[in-house]
């Protein structure tokens, strides 16, 4: 049996998971949401990341992203090797696409700060 702390809501509430496979039962969550994050988090746990990325500018030296959509657990230092080797060098928008299919997953790493398009518009105007 396992014990784990759902983290679905802000209730919190503490499970007790036992079985594998596809014979889990989880007892102490007091909603259908809880089960299956219980179930998730030991069949396929999943996350998401958010960070930053490295740019050339002096003026905005680095660039808020995250993953488009949740990624295994397992690849979450794969993918920040990756987002650690990346140096930005123009401007990108809140929703662009930084790194295409990271590490070969359906998720792009996406900027979600627009200040580098702000910066590129202001710098234009002059």
């Amino acid at each position: 049996m396992r014990e784990l702390v759902c983290i679905v809501c802000p209730r919190g509430c503490t499970m007790h998971i036992d079985g594998e496979g596809e014979n889990i039962t989880v007892t102490g969550n007091t909603c259908k949401r809880g089960a299956q994050f219980a179930i998730s988090e030991m069949t396929k746990p999943m996350r998401t990341i958010c960070t930053t990325v490295r740019t050339i500018f002096p003026e905005v030296p680095v660039l808020p992203v995250r993953v488009s959509e949740e990624i295994p657990k397992n690849k979450i230092f794969d993918v920040m090797q990756e987002i650690n080797k990346t140096v930005l060098s123009k401007p990108v928008g809140r929703g662009d696409v930084v790194i295409s299919k990271v590490c070969g997953l359906s998720a792009d790493i996406i900027a979600t700060s627009n200040v580098l398009n702000e910066m590129n518009k202001q710098g234009e105007k002059k």
